[in-house]
């Protein structure tokens, strides 16, 4: 089979996907319970069109500013938005204008259910969350390319965009989701992907990426298959490989939220599974430099840590660290593992009261 290319994959994901919004199909799909409360305002036909692998929606704190990846008809943006409550804004960001219209459709009435609305969908490629395809969509209309001089003007005009009227603004939101749709970017595009994700987090905030990762690396076979590309496969990360790419960004405290045991498929011998993955931005000013002083104690069960940077924490053995290193031991899904003592000796245990 000949290599495929990232156009020939783009045009398998919307083609699938742009099908798959006019008709239901269940392959795309894993098995999800999601909390029964928050559906019963969504239309029926965007339920019946949820094609995703987890629910990173129950990591949406109320008064979030949150960012859907690939946000297809708009299920995990209508979740997100009950929890996010009025005070709170949830955006979509998709490219294939079927789950758009799909989406925007539904908007309304899940606004009329709930009382308020504070979802919104844009069009864009979740790897290039700076161009708007929306607002270029006309500029193009009024000035075809057909030659290198007009592609060139072309290259110019989504620069200015990016640079004036960016889809999705620098340090711009509170959280990050996305449901099984990263494994759908080309692996040439997969670093810029999650540079993005990095960029447009505001400092503090988090990324929960429930997606399909693989066992084992991808083989070239699988991944030049279009229909296996388009079907959440060819393009899943190794596990550990997905786990990495958050922390070659600068994201901290890199976790599997949760972790299917029971594969969603096996292809060629190879266990594709569900996970949902958690990480953070490092809070902006939270100890500039890693002066030591402040203390932290592992409290168990294992005999020891090590964090990202390297450091050990050995069980019950007080251990100095530097100040951005304190600050992210007491976030909110940290400080439960250790008892925290400030150089002023004060103990903070068990906070929930986040970093700065």
């Amino acid at each position: 089979m000949p290599s495929t290319t990232p156009t020939d994959r783009l045009a398998s994901v919307q083609d699938r996907y742009g099908a798959a919004a006019e008709a239901v199909e269940a392959e795309l799909c894993c098995p999800v319970d999601y909390d029964p409360q928050y559906l019963k305002a969504i239309p029926a036909e965007v339920i019946e069109r949820d094609y995703g692998c987890g629910d990173p929606s129950r990591l949406v704190r109320p008064g979030d500013i949150v960012l859907d990846l690939g946000s297809g008809g708009g299920k995990i943006c209508f979740i997100a938005s009950q929890v996010a409550g009025p005070e709170g804004r949830v955006i979509g960001v998709d490219a294939t204008p079927a789950m758009l219209d799909l989406a925007r459709s539904a908007g309304p009435k899940v606004g009329a259910a709930i009382g308020y609305e504070n979802v919104e969908f844009r069009r864009g490629h979740i790897e290039d969350l700076s161009l708007d395809l929306d607002a270029l969509e006309p500029w193009l209309a009024a000035n075809p390319v057909s030659d290198v001089a007009s592609l060139e003007r072309l290259a110019a005009e989504q620069q200015r965009l990016r640079r004036t009227q960016p889809l999705i603004a620098d340090a711009s939101v509170d959280l990050i989701v996305s449901n099984c749709v990263l494994n759908l970017v080309a692996a040439e595009q997969k670093a810029q992907l999650f540079a993005e994700i990095a960029r447009v987090l505001k400092p503090g905030g988090r990324a929960a990426i429930s997606d399909i990762v693989a066992e084992v690396d991808v083989p070239q076979a699988l991944q030049d298959d279009p229909e296996h590309w388009s079907g959440c496969i060819s393009g899943a990360l190794r596990e550990d490989r997905f786990l990495d790419a958050f922390r070659e960004v600068g994201l901290v405290d890199v976790e599997f939220e949760s972790y299917a045991t029971e594969p969603w498929r096996v292809v060629e011998g190879i266990a594709f599974r569900s996970v949902t993955v958690l990480a953070h931005r490092p809070p902006a000013g939270c100890g500039q430099g890693e002066q030591r002083g402040d203390a932290v104690t592992y409290r168990g069960p294992f005999a020891s840590v090590t964090l990202d940077g390297g450091q050990v924490l050995e069980r019950a053995k007080p251990t100095e660290v530097g100040a951005r290193t304190f600050q992210r031991l007491q976030t909110e899904s940290l400080a439960k593992h250790v008892v925290a003592r400030a150089s002023d000796g004060s103990v903070q245990a068990d906070s929930d009261a986040g970093c700065c």
